[in-house]
């Protein structure tokens, strides 16, 4: 059984009748969401080594959190079982521990966590509201964290308010997206030519390194022009099998990086730049353009037009202050440093800093 549906029972078969019994009529949501790799699905025997288990998040109104939460961890922990279908419930401390803060509580001794959405909120995408967040903001925003709250499962909720902030996260703001689109068009292009250069001059090794740039540039604008979040590192490739556009690209980008020659590496990575040219012209993103592959310049190194994707896809954004930016990206396409953008106050800032 994987962990989400593990965690989903153990609410409904354990902790929603104590509920019942013990605070009867709390309104309250019950989730799984946060971290672990069973919020996306991946979770399997390696997983269970850390964190992993029955667990639920209780997430309730703040006067509700300070008059019942502590009291209610502290007595789950006399009446829980140590196992639920054959599994320990007790915490698991590698890398998380339990919550513990002003707006959260839990116990080494099970799963059970209670916390506010508000809290839930600032700790995982670094504000308390969701509601009409700024284009500055959702750049701001790593995808993966962005999963991290619409990820996992919601088993209940009564005031519908965290089902109406994972609605509110689902995917980027409109004007954001195609302004991300664009950047990755722009990373591409920065580097394309770079592959057949350094095969040119014999550095192999370099040209590869490259292709392998380039072929992860290729997989992050496949989750865009799909729109759906990317994941970190670890399950990167796991999620990029499951997007449409996957069965397209996997083999030119295989051969990308299988070749023996800068030539082939070149010309399949270039085939791939045309799948995802085409994928935005079918589903009409931005202006019209002609994709186009061909020579950089004079010099024998397959490429496409970037200079025209990228353009094509900022004419189609509406909001002034994103069009007057310039063709950077947000923060996880300025960075993949993994203490950066699992830190949304420090994401904050760059992104500020970036472009103020």
């Amino acid at each position: 059984m994987q962990g989400i549906e593990l965690s989903r029972r153990f609410y409904t078969e354990i902790v929603a009748p104590w509920l019942g019994r013990t605070a009867p009529g709390l309104p309250h949501a019950a989730a799984l969401i946060g971290y672990g790799s069973e919020l996306l699905g991946f979770d399997d025997e390696v997983s269970r080594d850390h964190n992993w288990g029955p667990r639920v998040h209780l997430l309730v109104e703040r006067s509700d959190f300070d008059q019942h939460a502590r009291r209610l961890v502290t007595e789950f922990t006399s009446v829980a079982p140590t196992q639920f279908l054959g599994e320990p419930i007790g915490w698991r401390s590698r890398p998380h521990p339990p919550a513990s803060g002003s707006e959260a509580a839990g116990a080494t001794e099970h799963g059970l966590e209670i916390h506010t959405v508000e809290a839930t909120l600032e700790r995982l995408v670094g504000t308390r509201s969701v509601e009409a967040l700024s284009p500055l903001q959702w750049l701001a925003l790593p995808e993966q964290r962005l999963l991290a709250v619409t990820g996992g499962a919601v088993f209940h909720d009564d005031s519908g308010k965290l089902t109406r902030a994972r609605a509110a996260l689902a995917y980027l703001s409109d004007d954001v997206w195609l302004y991300k689109i664009a950047c990755q068009w722009r990373r591409i292009a920065e580097e394309q030519a770079f592959v057949g250069r350094a095969g040119q001059v014999g550095d192999d090794l370099g040209s590869r390194v490259v292709a392998g740039r380039l072929v992860r540039d290729i997989m992050r604008m496949a989750f865009l022009l799909g729109r759906r979040y990317a994941p970190y590192a670890k399950w990167f490739g796991s999620a990029f099998v499951q997007l449409p556009l996957a069965e397209a690209l996997a083999p030119h980008l295989r051969q990308a990086l299988g070749a023996a020659s800068w030539q082939t590496r070149g010309d399949a990575l270039a085939a791939a730049y045309l799948v995802l040219a085409h994928e935005q012209l079918a589903k009409g993103i931005g202006a019209r353009f002609e994709p186009v592959i061909g020579p950089y310049f004079d010099r024998p190194f397959t490429t496409i037009n970037t200079d025209e994707l990228v353009a094509a896809t900022l004419e189609g954004i509406r909001d002034p202050w994103l069009k007057s930016l310039p063709v950077v990206g947000s923060i996880d396409q300025v960075s993949d440093l993994t203490p950066l953008l699992e830190d949304p106050a420090m994401a904050n800032r760059v992104v500020g800093a970036l472009f103020s």
